[in-house]
């Protein structure tokens, strides 16, 4: 793999990144409310940052690479899956190193991983739904010189044309079963029973 080749997959890596780097931060800025030290809060954000960062932009290269495809949740479910423990792993050992402390792995690291491994499934949640919502944009940007772009923005456009012509084959099914003026199911008869008088 040649550098042009590594820059053109960090750039469709960049978003899964950001989102990766916003989790770390909203983390340091959840244990700053809980009333952890700023120097403690900032530096753990780091360490959950950098990894998360590490398995967004992975997603991100998996796509531009063709082996997830976009808007499914499986792929980002399964890296998730074992990228968030990993994650939450160094970042519960290796944030008091940094500070100076020794490291601090969990007393039990299977228990702590399978519980992580069951949080991961909503953080895959949320990462694909903000993730689906900025990397369009993205792609658009970037297509024109990177050809990895150029082939997931494509895939992009034909399930947005997809999606767009079964739903406008919905509309017309509907609109040809009620017709203007028509009462009734569509297609069959209304029945009206005479009473009969006594």
């Amino acid at each position: 793999m040649n550098i042009r080749i590594a820059r053109q997959l960090a750039e469709i890596g960049a978003p899964g990144a950001v989102i990766g780097v916003l989790a770390g931060a909203v983390v340091g800025a959840l244990a700053g409310i809980v009333g952890q030290p700023l120097g403690w809060a900032l530096t753990g954000a780091v360490m959950l940052a950098v990894p998360l960062a590490i398995v967004g932009g992975c997603y991100g290269v998996l796509t531009g690479l063709g082996h997830a495809k976009p808007g499914m949740f499986t792929p980002a479910a399964v890296l998730w899956l074992v990228g968030f423990p990993l994650s939450r792993l160094w970042h519960e050992t290796m944030t008091p190193v940094v500070l100076g402390g020794p490291a601090t792995p969990p007393d039990d690291v299977v228990t702590f991983l399978l519980y992580q491994a069951l949080v991961s499934m909503g953080f895959a949640i949320g990462f694909i739904w903000l993730y689906e919502r900025i990397i369009p944009g993205w792609l658009a940007q970037i297509k024109d010189h990177n050809p990895y772009a150029e082939r997931v923005y494509a895939r992009y456009i034909a399930h947005a044309e997809q999606m767009w012509n079964l739903r406008e084959q919905r509309r017309a099914r509907r609109q040809a079963g009620h017709a203007p003026g028509q009462l009734g199911p569509p297609g069959g008869t209304t029945k009206v029973r005479a009473k009969r008088s006594s």
